[in-house]
């Protein structure tokens, strides 16, 4: 908008716009800069009249452009702010928190160190955030700190000894239950006595005459207190002589149990790409910063030039101007660049589920991984073959359909055999006799004690259940079957995986030689284009599109290198050999296995 202003300002009679295009008009120039009466509409404007409509539209134009400058916010920033720092995000009070989390390692992780990992129930603090550390990081240290510490991983860990646990479980239905049974109790009573007719009736003799020891009266009361202290033990023998779902509930939960070690191992492929790809884009966005720092350097510098050059009167206030559009972009990609290290950082800890306080720092360099060895039929038929993703359908297929199985067997009889022996002590305590009878039948003390065995077989059979177990039955053979899809689904999944890491690893080479090519004619461009701008041989318009074309050129090559990086660990994730049990200790490596080779893989 100034530019207009100053437009306006260079001529208080004629602005240079309506003399151009006055001597434009006049001329008669066409495409080619020169007067064809064939090209010369038969209807056109007077020559004031077209420059009037031109200088009208512009102005409205740049009416406009006011219009909406006014709508946007105010610039948070000074104008005249200073570039950011270097590297490492330099001190600015602009951007605090972006500098400090792009400053640079002051340390080392070492995998084995302790309390690299937040408890599981834990939230971060303050002081625990405040306190943060930026510490670099290798690849290879990276994979090994995602196998110990990642919260998936150590989830399908226990899930595998879950699984073990229950079919151990399983397993104890064919051996015999023994149970062991004991008792120790006490009771209390109290007993009332009312005889309507007393014994001398029965005419048993003198014991029972009036003065006899058993005599009784007719009438007489009493009342007795009794107390018993009881003691037993037992044992019980159970065992199934005929159970038709045990054999099938033991081979589900073994099927459950490979499931759960396939996951496992498919979780390690997982987690290899996913440590690989947030590493490979941490490097993408270290080296693009550096781009980006090296990208505004140089605008500053050239900046300088083209100032120099314009007190000089050597270019037109024009070239300053695009000059410093161009620097205030690249200032904008730089800070973009700082904020999306900064995300691959965080995105980085997040996936090696790092203390809050600890930042990783990529300290490998960027290496460019080999080619793939393996041709695309024989990568597919390697990757089908021992493919824990697959295994794990199977294994809950398998599980399905044994699980069926044992619930048929519900209608099947069941025979069993139990036994038991045990033994009983006694004590009987009787006091507080009151009343005018039946003294001589107590006994203050008594103990007894006797023992009791039996031996059977249960028969149980399941005549009518109105049709529960059988749709049981029908509902787990309908989750078989959907199995099997999901079998068909994968296993396409897997070679569409495979496939498009193929192609664009194979892409990705290509790209990167391409690349290479292009930085070094566009590097050397640039040296001949800011020489001859510098000699006043062209003009700023090439010299900016040729700085351009180089900083594109450098981004392009970055780019495909990292792909290159991140396609082979794709293609790597498919056919990676991974251990099924959890307590195989773990090696990280980030190439093919020999055994997976050309003449191995090839049918």
């Amino acid at each position: 908008m100034k530019e207009f202003e100053w437009m306006r300002r260079r001529s208080g009679r004629r602005s240079p716009v309506r003399t151009l295009v006055a001597a434009m008009v006049g001329m008669g120039l066409s495409h080619g800069g020169t007067a064809q009466a064939g090209n010369v509409p038969q209807r056109s404007l007077p020559q004031d009249a077209g420059v009037s409509q031109l200088e009208r539209s512009w102005a409205r134009l740049d009416q406009e452009l006011r219009l909406l400058d006014q709508l946007m916010p105010g610039d948070p920033f000074p104008p005249q702010s200073p570039p950011l720092g270097d590297s490492g995000g330099g001190p600015s009070s602009l951007l605090p928190a972006l500098n400090r989390a792009n400053q640079p390692a002051n340390g080392t992780i070492d995998p084995k160190a302790p309390d690299l990992a937040a408890p599981p129930l834990a939230l971060p603090t303050a002081a625990t955030l405040a306190q943060g550390s930026m510490q670099n990081l290798g690849l290879h240290q990276a994979l090994a700190l995602a196998y110990l510490h990642s919260p998936e991983l150590q989830e399908q860990r226990l899930e595998v000894a879950r699984s073990l646990a229950d079919l151990q479980a399983r397993l104890g239905r064919y051996w015999p239950q023994l149970l062991a049974l004991a008792g120790l109790g006490y009771e209390q009573s109290g007993t009332g006595f009312s005889v309507p007719e007393g014994n001398p009736v029965l005419g048993f003799g003198g014991a029972f005459a009036p003065g006899g020891a058993f005599y009784v009266p007719t009438g007489a009361k009493a009342y007795l207190n009794q107390g018993n202290r009881s003691m037993g033990a037992s044992l019980e023998l159970r065992y199934a002589l005929l159970d038709a779902a045990r054999t099938p509930t033991v081979q589900a939960a073994r099927a459950r149990l490979q499931q759960a070690c396939s996951r496992y191992a498919n979780g390690l492929r997982r987690l290899q790409l996913s440590v690989s790809e947030a590493y490979y884009n941490l490097q993408r966005n270290d080296q693009l910063l550096r781009i980006r720092e090296a990208d505004l350097r140089n605008d500053l510098v050239i900046l300088q030039d083209v100032l120099a050059l314009k007190q000089a009167g050597l270019v037109p206030r024009l070239d300053l101007l695009r000059r410093r559009a161009i620097e205030a972009e690249s200032q904008e990609l730089l800070i973009q660049a700082m904020a999306d290290r900064a995300v691959a950082r965080r995105r980085l800890a997040t996936v090696l589920n790092l203390a809050p306080g600890i930042t990783p720092i990529a300290s490998d360099p960027v290496r460019l991984q080999p080619s793939w060895p393996l041709d695309l039929e024989a990568s597919l038929l390697a990757a089908y073959q021992g493919n824990p993703e697959l295994e794990a359908v199977l294994a809950t297929r398998e599980a399905l359909a044994r699980e069926k199985d044992a619930t048929a067997a519900q209608l099947l009889p069941k025979l069993s055999f139990v036994g038991r022996a045990g033994g009983l002590s006694q004590q009987t305590s009787q006091w507080s006799i009151t009343g005018d009878c039946c003294g001589t039948t107590v006994i203050p003390i008594l103990n007894s004690g006797g023992y009791d065995w039996a031996v059977g077989l249960t028969f149980r059979w399941l005549l009518f259940d109105a049709g529960s177990t059988a749709a049981e039955v029908r509902a787990l053979a309908r989750q078989e079957d959907a199995q099997a899809q999901r079998y068909a689904a994968q296993r396409n999944d897997i070679r569409l995986r495979l496939e498009q890491a193929f192609f664009e690893h194979e892409a990705s080479l290509a790209k990167l030689a391409s690349a290479r090519r292009g930085v070094a004619a566009s590097l050397e461009g640039f040296r001949d284009a800011k020489l001859r701008y510098q000699s006043g041989l062209s003009d700023e318009i090439t010299l900016s599109l040729t700085q351009d074309r180089l900083v594109q050129s450098l981004v392009r090559r970055l780019n495909a290198t990292i792909d290159v990086n991140i396609t082979y660990a794709r293609l790597l994730r498919e056919l990676l050999p991974v251990p099924r049990d959890p307590a195989v200790p773990l090696q990280p490596r980030l190439d093919l296995p020999q055994s997976l080779g050309p003449a191995q893989a090839t049918p």
